[in-house]
């Protein structure tokens, strides 16, 4: 899909905010956004203080949004990583809740009611790439929805059919500047392995790979939606907290996917593949009333509580442990 076709299908609610980081692809989405929609876009830009150049980006922000006359406006946060944590799961959680940070305006303005984010097809393929290199299943294949609800907020990733190079043309031809974050080049983060050494090795061997991934991933997104509505109707059988009884019932698959599904919204908790496969070893040996179940699952324990399964976690985070 070419740029300007990706822009023409685009219809958010408005207002809009575009996440503005001043990289080439928000900075383009920007420029196309506020162009359709005068006066009904803004700028967000999330300041994440993790290396010295980002009060630079925010000065270009600022210099871009004036000359669009587009309001900028600025979340500044630590997103630094606790230990043990991802870098880059920390700075995403950091980006998103500034960003709803944001939205919710200062009484003055109408609220947000959509945020344009400015991932494109090669971020995709390399989304689908990392899920693969670390067994994901359908929900990580899936990669990232065209359209998500967070936070009471729509975001949109309107470019996703749209590779790297052909935004920057974009913006070339319409001699444009953007910043270029130095920390995209670190070879420390598998994502910029993945784009710098097996994103130029697929375009040589497979041109299409990134029209292919996009369409793995939409198939990947179908199927994980139906494995969640079947994960639905099976807790509504099995109860919750689950009786064991009713789970035996189920094939071990059927488990699994009612398992994942009860711990990941009843809990928030997701068990790693070793944890699920001796939780179902477990379940299918409750052929006696007094057979004991206890284990490590996630942050917490899974047990067995009379007819029941339960899970809980002996030592729940303090706020100033979030």
């Amino acid at each position: 899909m070419k740029f300007d076709e990706a822009i023409a299908a685009f219809e958010p609610a408005l207002p809009l905010a575009v996440a503005y980081s001043g990289g080439a692809d928000s900075t383009a989405l920007l420029i196309a956004c506020a162009a359709r929609w005068p006066g009904q876009v803004e700028a967000f830009h999330v300041h994440h203080g993790l290396q010295a150049a980002a009060d630079g980006f925010e000065r270009h922000c600022a210099d871009v949004c004036e000359r669009l006359g587009v309001t900028l406006k600025v979340q500044r946060v630590d997103a630094r990583h606790a230990p043990g944590e991802s870098p880059e799961d920390a700075a995403r959680r950091a980006r998103y809740a500034s960003l709803a940070t944001l939205a919710r305006g200062d009484g003055t303005r109408a609220e947000v009611r959509s945020i344009g984010l400015g991932q494109h097809a090669d971020d995709q393929a390399e989304t689908v790439l990392l899920a693969l290199s670390r067994g994901a299943g359908l929900a990580g294949l899936a990669a990232m929805p065209e359209v998500a609800q967070r936070d009471g907020l729509m975001f949109h990733r309107p470019l996703l059919g749209v590779p790297a190079a052909d935004i920057r043309a974009w913006l070339t031809a319409r001699d444009v500047p953007w910043i270029e974050d130095p920390s995209n080049a670190d070879a420390r983060f598998t994502r910029n392995r993945i784009r710098a050494e097996l994103l130029p090795a697929l375009d040589r061997a497979f041109p299409q790979f990134r029209l292919t991934f996009a369409r793995s991933a939409r198939h990947a997104a179908q199927a994980h939606g139906l494995l969640v509505e079947l994960g639905q109707q099976d807790l509504a059988t099995i109860g919750t907290p689950p009786a064991i009884d009713a789970l035996r019932r189920l094939s071990r698959a059927r488990q699994a996917n009612v398992l994942r599904h009860w711990l990941l919204r009843t809990h928030g908790c997701t068990p790693s593949t070793a944890q699920l496969d001796e939780l179902l070893d477990q379940v299918e040996a409750c052929t006696t009333r007094g057979h004991r179940l206890h284990i490590k699952i996630g942050t917490g324990f899974a047990e067995r509580r009379g007819a029941f399964l339960h899970w809980y976690n002996p030592s729940p985070p303090t706020e100033a442990s979030r």
